[in-house]
């Protein structure tokens, strides 16, 4: 449900009842539904043996999907050589890392700082990767549904 606040102690809204109290939070912001709901399937499709990452443990794998499926890298870090020998560098972009590099690594955004558009996106392409890899366990539905009903109500 969206709710507006049309001034100081009064709002508009989809259905809103007179007399109810209503949790509020900001429409932009990621909700905890959506951190519920990509751990649980996370969890599922790395429970369900259907991908093909080769991940040592459920963080490894995590942290494969929110690179290919999710926002990706927030920034990379690189080695390089001065006169005063190695050290850090830091770049935005994967292009920006000269390419005298020997080392480099890329820093995954935070599931935490991901906006709710990023999170919308994530979990849309979790699911339709794992629909496609074959994930059809009841668990699976289960979460699907339960994400369907939230749906609904809100």
């Amino acid at each position: 449900m969206k709710i507006l606040c049309t001034g100081q102690g009064t709002f508009t809204g989809d259905d809103l009842v007179i007399g109810r109290y209503y949790e509020a939070a900001e429409f932009n912001e990621p909700t905890e539904q959506q951190n519920r709901a990509f751990h649980a399937l996370l969890q599922e499709f790395w429970v369900s043996g259907c991908h093909s990452y080769n991940a040592k443990d459920f963080d490894q794998f995590r942290d494969f999907i929110k690179r290919d499926l999710g926002a990706g890298f927030e920034r990379f870090k690189y080695v390089e050589q001065t006169d005063q020998g190695l050290r850090w560098g830091n770049a935005k972009k994967r292009e920006d890392i000269p390419k005298t590099a020997p080392l480099m690594a890329g820093i995954l955004k935070s599931w935490s700082d991901y906006s709710k558009k990023q999170r919308k996106e994530t979990i849309d392409r979790l699911i339709s990767t794992m629909i496609q890899c074959g994930v059809d366990s009841k668990k699976f539905y289960e979460i699907l549904k339960g994400m369907e009903e939230a749906c609904i109500k809100s």
